[in-house]
């Protein structure tokens, strides 16, 4: 029984680890967040590794939230010494998506696994249209709308990122290129209001985890996996610059659409493990 369990904790390292260094890579190589990949790779490790399925959707989130405050910070403070924050868009949206952010963690603390699984999957699906049509080459406004607009948007967005485990930068920056905001703003904007997903959502999947009676992997706080966040965070930002190298010798064009398809192939997946426990 001892051999059994070591071996399993032995599995659950490798296995993060690897995910861990794919997501860091994709995020450098596609300047995509991680969480498009740690999410749904969190939650086929637990699932693989046998542990309750009706929690590993809530857990995988919640820890790829957490992954976003690190990274989050140290790409905002990168991009600020550029000077390519927009403080007045991070006040106008940000307000928006605390708001979102709130929405999000008290849906995720009414619905089933299953929902989350089916909701990541979907909103996948989106992501992976609108990475192939190319959003940046959309105009709305000139520059940002007044008032309610951009906290109304803001409020979408932090909702869906919340209940995704995402940062927003899929969803915040074709949001601010399509109200004519520069690519180079946009993104830097974009790492700034990751944040204000970040540590809400984080203090709302630890709470809501812990009001939970439901069985968790181990190393659990809430529904943030203290294991999977150690290993997470350093190897993505240890990896993530040779992924921008290999960016710069290849073409981001086709890559987006590879990656495209990957991802409704990983969106498949998920529903296809939502029928499969369903039927």
């Amino acid at each position: 029984m001892e051999f059994l369990i070591d071996t399993q904790w032995v599995y659950l390292l490798i296995l993060m680890l690897g995910l861990a260094g794919i997501a860091g890579f994709l995020a450098g190589l596609l300047g995509i967040g991680g969480g498009l990949v740690i999410v749904p790779g969190l939650y086929f490790v637990f699932t693989t590794l046998g542990y309750d399925s009706a929690t590993n959707m809530h857990v995988a989130v919640g820890t790829s939230l957490a992954t976003i405050i690190g990274t989050g910070l140290s790409s905002a403070r990168a991009h600020y010494k550029r000077g390519s924050v927009r403080f007045d868009l991070v006040k106008a949206v940000g307000v928006g998506m605390l708001m979102g952010v709130m929405i999000g963690t008290i849906i995720a603390s009414q619905v089933s696994g299953l929902w989350l699984q089916v909701f990541f999957a979907l909103t996948l699906v989106i992501l992976a249209i609108m990475m192939r049509l190319n959003p940046e080459k959309i105009r709305f406004y000139e520059d940002m709308p007044a008032q309610p607009i951009p906290a109304m948007a803001g409020a979408l967005i932090g909702s869906v990122c919340t209940l995704m485990g995402i940062g927003g930068a899929a969803l915040n920056v074709p949001y601010l290129t399509m109200n004519n905001v520069p690519i180079h703003r946009a993104v830097g904007t974009s790492s700034a209001l990751g944040l204000f997903v970040a540590v809400p959502g984080v203090i709302g999947f630890v709470v809501i985890g812990l009001l939970s009676d439901e069985a968790l992997p181990p190393l659990s706080f809430g529904y943030i996996n203290v294991m999977a966040l150690a290993i997470i965070v350093p190897v993505t930002v240890f990896v993530a610059p040779y992924g921008v190298a290999v960016a710069h010798k290849l073409s981001i064009e086709k890559l987006r659409s590879v990656f495209s398809v990957f991802m409704i192939i990983i969106a498949l997946r998920m529903l296809y493990e939502v029928y499969r426990a369903t039927s």
